[in-house]
């Protein structure tokens, strides 16, 4: 199979090259390095020919090009797949939790999720809890010997090789009659901030951090002491342990 990866040189795409050239596909990395530019729409319809699906892992964390990059590159890509003869499947990798939190990089996911709903292509969406690296930083933010984090907030993280090995598979198996939600995708492991800042300080060499919990005042807060990133009963568990992922890196952690 011919399958086209958005954002394939990213951390996630890249993940989702190697399972699809180890699964033997033939994997294509559509990208601005590549020719393609999601914010105008430039090279995507050459990068689509021939295609049997699209994994569009491909996005931004600047909040100012959460609409031009997440919602309008999503929309973008998607009407380009629907102008084609045989309209490719496409895979778009989200977070649990989007349709019910109020932080503006969430309801961009979601809307990009919707704006491939209204569109009469197939498509399946995976969404995933944050991964190990993001969890990692999130826990290491401190000012000195102080963590910060917002009192209540539990975290599951999860391996992004795993899951972008599950979006491998999605693009290479059955294709569903129009838009269709995989299961969620969650490590085995659910931390609250002490635990997980003490495991991510014991790797760093540091002292475990004294806590400094701001009380969930406001929507976005209270959305993420209430768990809504947290992943329901019907989400599938697996992938690396985050103490293992943890022991696999570097002293100093990636960002992201």
């Amino acid at each position: 199979m011919r399958i086209v990866v958005t954002g394939g040189s990213g951390n996630l795409g890249r993940e989702v090259m190697a399972a699809l050239a180890s699964l033997g596909h033939d994997a294509v990395s559509a990208s601005r390095r590549t020719g393609v530019d999601l914010r105008t729409g430039a090279g995507l319809p050459a990068s689509l020919a021939g295609a049997d699906a699209v994994v569009h892992t491909a996005d931004t964390l600047k909040p100012w090009e959460f609409r031009e990059v997440t919602i309008g590159g999503t929309r973008r890509l998607g009407e380009a797949v629907a102008s084609l003869d045989r309209p490719p499947h496409v895979i778009y990798i989200s977070i649990v939790g989007v349709d019910h939190h109020p932080y503006a990089y969430y309801r961009a996911k979601y809307a990009a999720e919707m704006a491939l709903r209204d569109l009469s292509i197939p498509v399946t969406i995976l969404r995933a809890t944050q991964f190990h690296s993001l969890a990692a930083a999130l826990a290491g933010m401190r000012i000195g010997p102080v963590g910060l984090g917002v009192r209540g907030m539990a975290i599951q993280p999860v391996d992004i090789a795993w899951v972008g090995r599950r979006l491998a598979e999605l693009a290479s198996g059955p294709v569903p009659g129009s838009f269709a939600r995989a299961p969620d995708l969650a490590g085995p492991d659910r931390f609250d901030a002490r635990e997980i800042a003490g495991l991510v300080a014991r790797h760093t060499g540091k002292s475990a951090p004294r806590r400094l919990d701001l009380p969930p005042i406001g929507a976005t807060l209270r959305a993420f002491a209430e768990g809504v990133v947290l992943p329901g009963p019907n989400a599938e568990v697996g992938g690396a342990r985050f103490a293992d992922w943890l022991a696999r890196q570097p002293r100093v952690l990636p960002r992201r």
